[in-house]
């Protein structure tokens, strides 16, 4: 099924070309107007700058002349080499570009119909997540003597690339570097293509390298490439309640305190650490030592205007919204928590996930004096695999990203089967933007938004008494449940309270399982026993092989049990006995 695109800005291709033509006149985008504001916002543009239509740059012009190729390109004086490097790298895919260039040959000049021609072209960018089609009027900005002034072809008479940059240039107006932040940043550069240089050298001049995939997808073959999942969300801040101040809006580069870092010691706080540094060392290749020294200085700011208003170091943290979904990083634990959080099911056997976070585009701030990236990075927790509402502690993580201030973060890896939650983070708390979520993996996967905070009854269950204990049960192995001289069985738990249950998958020819099985359970009757029984799978039928019961109480913050399995019976005449962890508390807030 095809992608379905958006019409930026409502306008629509194929309408304002058949009203173009039953009118014989060319097209004019009010949207882009052909002026000078069009092209600068930072200086002057330079003398004897002219608009004009590719027919009065050429007599016989063109969208391709001899194809697409990597080596049509010439930058121009835009600075944007980045785009042009994009461009041309997209010219070597096919599929890419017939995509970004839909029906390229009804936009092509027809010289034996010029009654055709509407002046008007389109095309198409990925955008957060979407195909978004841009319309655009052939009316490009011609240099004082006669040359195109920004992306043009080797070939005079191709106008695909300067045309598809006018498109790309209208999610922002075209933005022109002046001449003395070039040198500053020593970046002068008139000509974009393939060069080689010196391993040493890159190593020297270069800090990162950004990896593009492409996702093949194939009908015959799915578990032979990527399968992709996605979820749109947004980091906002807690709603604000009739009659209610309303709470502080933090966006870009004005970061509230995040106060005192509450991390428990062991992996979480090293892990956090280490984010700390990464985020620092991005901050000094972006702009040397000063922009670490501006993001402190702010962070210290705010933490002087907090202590002097009579509030204590850490307020944020400690005020925030149980409601708000801008937590921060996991280094804040008061507020980790209080992020998007996402669930996903890895079964079967291990697999192989790409998860990738991408943020909204916010340059279209820079001139309100905004638009930096926001630093950004997702940790993904291992849950109780029956988990099905939001995550209130961390109890194993599975994974982590680093913290980058980039349009997207990306990390590839393989999990264990299980149940797991995607918390996508900026680092600061209190910082609000949109983004995109994307999981591949090579089977299919199922990616939905936790939002509730308590399972959600069922009609069956409204006229029940309110939960009000939480109990976790995690069910770390058994032994001895076959002598040396017997064949192991191969076996299964399962694991129940009061009317919900969880089984584990089966371990074969095994009498030692290490079940490693965590489950959580939202107890309407706290004396009810926890039932853990262990079954022998059959040729024709099960049976159990033993059964455990425990009680629990509030108190039980935390307990370890060693308990001996009753009744059932295995072949060789061992009952065996697991090994299991509880905690429960008040059912006011999850573990």
């Amino acid at each position: 099924m095809p992608e379905r695109v958006h019409h930026f800005q409502g306008q629509s291709f194929h309408e304002l070309r058949r009203s173009c033509l039953r009118r014989g006149a060319l097209f004019k985008d009010p949207l882009f107007p052909a002026t000078a504001q069009s092209l600068f916002y930072k200086r002057e543009p330079p003398p004897g700058l002219t608009w004009k239509r590719p027919r009065e740059i050429c007599k016989d012009p063109r969208l391709f002349v001899d194809g697409i190729s990597t080596r049509d390109l010439h930058q121009g004086s835009l600075g944007n080499c980045w785009m042009v490097a994009a461009i041309s790298c997209l010219s070597s895919e096919p599929s890419l570009w017939k995509k970004v260039i839909p029906h390229h040959v009804d936009q092509e000049w027809n010289p034996k119909h010029l009654d055709l021609y509407a002046g008007i072209f389109h095309f198409r960018f990925w955008r957060l997540g979407r195909w978004t089609d841009v319309v655009v009027d052939d009316r490009l900005p011609v240099s004082a003597d006669g040359v195109l002034l920004f992306c043009r072809s080797a070939t005079p008479r191709e106008f695909w690339s300067a045309l598809l940059e006018k498109a790309y240039a209208k999610s922002q107006q075209w933005q022109q570097m002046s001449r003395a932040e070039r040198e500053k940043t020593g970046l002068i550069v008139r000509d974009v293509g393939e060069f080689w240089m010196d391993f040493e050298d890159f190593c020297h001049y270069f800090t990162d390298v950004v990896v593009c995939r492409l996702v093949e997808r194939s009908l015959l073959w799915p578990r032979s490439h990527w399968m992709e999942v996605r979820r749109y969300g947004e980091w906002a801040q807690a709603p604000v309640a009739a009659g209610a101040p309303p709470t502080a809006d933090v966006h870009g580069n004005h970061a509230p305190s995040p106060g005192k870092i509450n991390t428990r010691p062991g992996v979480t706080e090293q892990r956090g650490n280490r984010k700390e540094a990464r985020l620092g060392e991005s901050q000094q290749k972006k702009g040397g030592e000063g922009g670490k020294y501006k993001r402190d200085k702010a962070v210290r700011k705010v933490k002087k205007k907090d202590e002097d208003d009579g509030g204590e170091p850490g307020g944020w943290e400690a005020q925030m919204d149980k409601r708000s979904r801008c937590g921060g990083c996991i280094n804040h634990r008061d507020t980790f928590l209080h992020n998007p959080q996402f669930m996903f099911d890895v079964s079967g056997k291990e697999q192989e996930v790409l998860i990738c976070l991408q943020q909204e585009d916010r340059r279209i701030r820079r001139k309100d004096g905004g638009g930096e990236n926001l630093p950004i990075g997702f940790e993904v927790l291992k849950v109780e695999a029956n988990r099905c509402s939001r995550v209130q502690c961390v109890v194993e993580q599975a994974a982590s990203s680093v913290y980058m201030d980039s349009r997207s973060v990306t990390l590839r890896g393989a999990l264990a089967p299980g149940r797991y939650v995607v918390l996508p983070t900026t680092f600061l708390p209190g910082v609000t933007g949109r983004f995109l979520l994307r999981l591949f993996c090579h089977a299919r996967v199922r990616l939905r938004e936790l939002r509730e905070d308590l399972p959600s009854p069922s009609i069956f269950q409204c006229f029940l008494p309110q939960h009000t204990l939480v109990t976790t049960v995690h069910l770390r192995r058994a032994s001895g449940l076959s002598s040396p001289k017997q064949t192991a069985p191969d076996v299964y738990a399962v694991v129940q309270c009061e009317n919900d249950s969880i089984r584990s998958h089966v371990f074969e020819a095994e009498g030692n399982p290490e079940f490693n099985l965590r489950a959580v359970f939202y107890r309407r009757y706290p004396d009810t026993p926890i039932s853990i029984e262990l079954w022998s799978r059959g040729r024709l039928w099960d049976r159990v092989l033993g059964e455990a019961r425990l009680q629990t109480a509030e108190s039980d913050r935390s307990r370890s049990h060693v308990m001996d399995l009753r009744g059932g019976q295995s072949r060789s005449g061992c009952r065996g006995c697991v090994y299991v962890e509880t905690s429960s508390s008040a059912c006011l807030t999850d573990l």
